[in-house]
């Protein structure tokens, strides 16, 4: 698989980013709270991404935007309502059917519509600026998600310990899961976000699709507390990962092809390793016990 860099198809990335935005804030209010927000993470699906299943009331209901069907779709019990996803069509819009759609259904719910994390001026709920959507595009940078998923899977969900399962943040736009400690570490500085993401030592393994200032994507590896000291261990790989010490962060940049799955579990397992001894962990050696069941397939 080729890269799909950020500036192939940064108004898309961007339209699809906003609607992440409406429908993870939509699971701000209505999914059950869990510690580092973990409850605000939406599902990636075969065909896009979701809310997954929630509750108002009585009323069960999910949001989906499903790139491979052009379709934002909202279902509300037996109920289901869809939407086009077409290009020249405005976050405005798109925001104002799925609210009014759930509210025909009986779930009436209102969120701040400012964006998350995101250098734009428009709310939401008044975007007319953002309408960019090309589905080949969009099926790509979907493409990228899965992938990434399906690594950070792999490295931790046999995983003993403490963990949150990999899913999209929406404020940043990214693919992430985390290893969780028990040991308390309050954010030094009093702002609501990150007080409630960093009130515990972790360490968080991502998929970040770049940005204007880097047009790669990439896979980060970032411990809290943050280091920002130098770290040179030579245990560290693939031969091109890297640590950025002003960011307090482990990168594997994908620059031309996708590589193949050893090299980046060799890139998670290193730096768990490296960062586990850095901030003296205990008994990390049990996280990775075997776990007693027949390996998959389990029926051939």
């Amino acid at each position: 698989m080729s890269i799909l860099k950020h500036s192939d198809w940064k108004d898309t990335k961007r339209t699809l980013h906003l609607l992440s935005q409406i429908l993870g804030k939509i699971r701000l209010e209505l999914a059950a709270q869990e510690p580092q927000w973990a409850h605000v993470m939406l599902n990636v699906t075969p065909g896009g991404f979701s809310t997954g299943l929630l509750y108002h009331g009585s009323h069960t209901l999910q949001v989906e935007v499903n790139i491979r069907r052009n379709e934002v779709i909202v279902h509300v019990d037996d109920e289901q309502e869809t939407d086009s996803l077409e290009d020249g069509k405005t976050i405005k819009e798109y925001y104002h059917w799925i609210f009014q759609t759930l509210a025909s259904h009986g779930v009436s719910i209102s969120i701040f519509p400012k964006p998350q994390e995101m250098k734009i001026d428009a709310m939401l709920d008044e975007d007319t600026v953002n309408h960019t959507y090309r589905q080949s595009e969009a099926l790509e940078g979907l493409a990228l998600f899965q992938m990434a998923l399906r690594e950070q899977r792999a490295f931790i969900s046999s995983m003993r310990c403490r963990k949150v399962m990999p899913g999209l943040f929406w404020g940043t736009f990214d693919v992430s899961t985390l290893i969780v400690s028990n040991i308390p570490e309050a954010f030094p500085v009093d702002k609501p976000i990150e007080k409630a993401a960093f009130d515990e030592q972790f360490i968080e393994y991502g998929f970040w699709l770049g940005d204007d200032q880097v047009d790669v994507p990439s896979f980060f590896v970032l411990p809290y507390p943050f280091l920002n000291k130098e770290l040179k261990d030579d245990s560290l790989e693939p031969e091109q990962a890297y640590y950025d010490k002003k960011l307090s962060e482990f990168f594997l940049n994908l620059d031309t092809d996708i590589p193949a799955s050893e090299p980046i579990q060799r890139f998670f397992h290193t730096t768990f390793d490296i960062l586990t001894e850095e901030l003296g962990w205990e008994g990390c050696d049990y996280y990775r016990k075997p776990l007693l069941m027949k390996k998959q397939p389990t029926v051939e």
